[in-house]
Order: C-alpha cells, then structure tokens, then sequence
C-alpha cells in the first residue's frame, strides 16, 4: 500500500491540463465518482495516480 505521504496530489487546474479537458469535466468526473478525489477546504486535490489510470482507460467502445 502506498503511503499518503508519497501520493502527489493535483488541481483541478493541472488535471483538465493533463487530461486536455475543460474544469468542468474534471468536476462533474469528481463529483460521478469517476475520478477520485479528496477535498481540501473549498476545492478538490485529485491523485496522480487516478488521473494516469483514468487517462490508460477506454473511453467508449465506438463501432
């Protein structure tokens, strides 16, 4: 298990970037339960981890 000290945690801001989305996706895949986060205070700190095992997953299987 990896400890939370070792867990890089990213904004809102830096996922939409990472994920080449706007915030809002970010937000409503927060708030689906489709992408893990934490909140801290007033926003939300996702981990890196669920942002590259959300980036490896299919989107839709089209066809």
């Amino acid at each position: 298990m990896t400890e939370l000290s070792d867990v890089r945690f990213l904004t809102v801001a830096e996922v939409a970037e990472l994920m080449r989305v706007s915030k809002m996706t970010v937000y409503r895949l927060v708030h689906s339960g489709e992408l893990p986060a934490v909140r801290f205070g007033r926003s939300y700190r996702v981990p890196e981890s669920a942002v590259t095992d959300a980036l490896q997953r299919p989107i839709a299987d089209v066809g």
